[in-house]
């Protein structure tokens, strides 16, 4: 892969490496404001409840996304980005404009997700 085209790369992984770092703080941050809200009865507290369930688990998503975007620009730096973790072929550059941290190729994906190891 080019260098213009790992810096495009990269780029990218830190863009949104930054936008989800943001968007966990204010998540984070939101929950602790809710938590010293005064609840005053039953349906505040179910909906509480609820929103910090949601937001729990889009943290929980969006941590999961960092890892692999912090494992991408690791790969940058040590010359394996952009190879299939399965196959070891080159990833087509199509598929990483459309998901930078794509650790498989289409079809080694394809596999992977029939069946998780």
């Amino acid at each position: 892969m080019r260098n213009t085209d790992l810096n495009y790369f990269k780029g990218l992984l830190v863009e949104r490496q930054i936008q989800i770092k943001k968007n966990i703080y204010d998540v984070l941050k939101e929950l602790d404001e809710l938590r010293d809200m005064e609840v005053n009865d039953d349906c505040d507290y179910i909906s509480l409840s609820i929103d910090d369930l949601r937001d729990s688990a889009i943290s929980i998503q969006q941590k999961a996304e960092l890892t692999e975007i912090e494992d991408a620009i690791k790969k940058i730096k040590n010359g394996t980005y952009g190879i299939c973790e399965m196959c070891e072929e080159p990833i087509r550059i199509h598929r990483l404009k459309v998901k930078p941290h794509a650790k498989y190729c289409i079809v080694c994906r394809e596999i992977h997700e029939k069946n998780p190891t």
